[in-house]
């Protein structure tokens, strides 16, 4: 069986989440499903389709697009956002810190760095919130991850970005450029990032082990990894929500 937890993955929280998972893998040897100890490294996406995924973390887009029905939701970690209920988490638009505009508005004739036409928080998000306040942006750029999209918009390379509030939670604790960007404004909150697992496997049993681990989590890991629990959201909602 093969898990992964990449989409907050950074080195100063890397043992952090080694540990979550040691804790995780050792619950579900108890209940009798096979895990390895040791996360795997996916360089693509493929492997959210795999029949032998015991666990992995997604976005709200790709499960809508073309993961529902192909897996199970597990449930939502849940990383206490402000202004987000449990689960949920927004888009941060943030620009340089030298900029002066204070509108969102004020950039539609802008750059938007965006990580890639399958983000939920990276695309979606910010081109919904747009097209809310009536308009487009007039450019996007790829960035290819929200650290990236960060970095570009400190440099001046673009604009503007959206980057999820748990991204922007560790740029700010660990990004040694977060003096250089500010926040202009904030989306709509949506269901936040899911575990999923294979179609076939016990979702209650591996739920459960995820909530176990995340109780016996010490209090520095959870203060590494900023989670308080795991939430259980309706596909319904996930797949509620607009794609631009």
């Amino acid at each position: 069986m093969i898990a992964s937890l990449p989409m907050y993955l950074r080195p100063e929280n890397a043992g952090a989440h080694d540990r979550y998972w040691q804790l995780i893998a050792a619950n579900l040897k108890q209940n009798g499903i096979d895990a390895s100890m040791q996360l795997g490294v996916c360089e693509d996406n493929d492997h959210w389709l795999r029949g032998d995924l015991v666990l992995s973390q997604t976005c709200g887009m790709p499960y809508r697009l073309s993961l529902h029905g192909h897996v199970q939701l597990v449930g939502t970690p849940d990383y206490a956002l402000p202004d987000c209920t449990a689960g949920y988490y927004n888009s941060i638009f943030i620009v340089n810190a030298q900029d002066d505009r204070t509108q969102l508005t004020d950039f539609a004739d802008e750059n938007l760095a965006i990580t890639s036409k399958t983000s939920q928080s990276g695309y979606a998000a910010p081109l919904n919130e747009a097209a809310k306040a009536g308009f487009q942006f007039k450019t996007q750029t790829l960035s290819g991850g929200h650290g990236n999209s960060a970095k570009m918009v400190a440099s001046g390379e673009v604009d503007i970005a959206a980057v999820d509030a748990m991204t922007w939670h560790n740029i700010q604790k660990y990004g040694d450029f977060a003096g250089q960007i500010k926040v202009l404004a904030k989306t709509e909150p949506t269901p936040g990032l899911p575990y999923i697992c294979a179609l076939g496997l016990d979702k209650t049993v591996i739920a459960q082990a995820v909530t176990d681990a995340i109780d016996a989590l010490t209090d520095t890991d959870r203060d590494s990894l900023n989670i308080s629990g795991l939430i259980q959201i309706p596909s319904a909602d996930y797949l509620a929500v607009e794609n631009p």
